[in-house]
């Protein structure tokens, strides 16, 4: 049996075995199970005997974690076009006062 510690819903690990990566996502000891969600989006549960059993390694959260949930670069407000601060406009633009003649 493997020495790592009880699973916690919002943790990522990485399968050495494997070399996947994946977030606790629930977890029940009385229950028997835990389930993951690796990065690429799939779900998987384990009884707690598996989890165990695992070769894995506590990891940070990646950085990129659009992963499993397929969000479009545009969708994240990113464009390919360079913004120019004479083109930055927003709500104070709108409330600024005008310059008297």
């Amino acid at each position: 049996m493997r020495h790592h510690e009880r699973p916690y819903i919002g943790d990522w690990y990485k399968n050495q075995e494997y070399n996947n990566i994946f977030e606790v996502v629930a977890s029940d000891e009385n229950e028997d199970y835990v389930e993951v969600q690796y990065f690429a989006g799939e779900i998987e549960e384990f009884d707690i005997e598996t989890w165990y059993e695992l070769d894995l390694k506590r990891i940070p959260a990646p950085e990129d974690w659009s992963g499993p949930y397929e969000v479009a670069k545009e969708d994240l407000g990113y464009s390919d076009e360079t913004i120019h601060p004479e083109d930055w406009s927003g709500p104070l633009t709108e409330i600024e006062p005008k310059e008297l003649p």
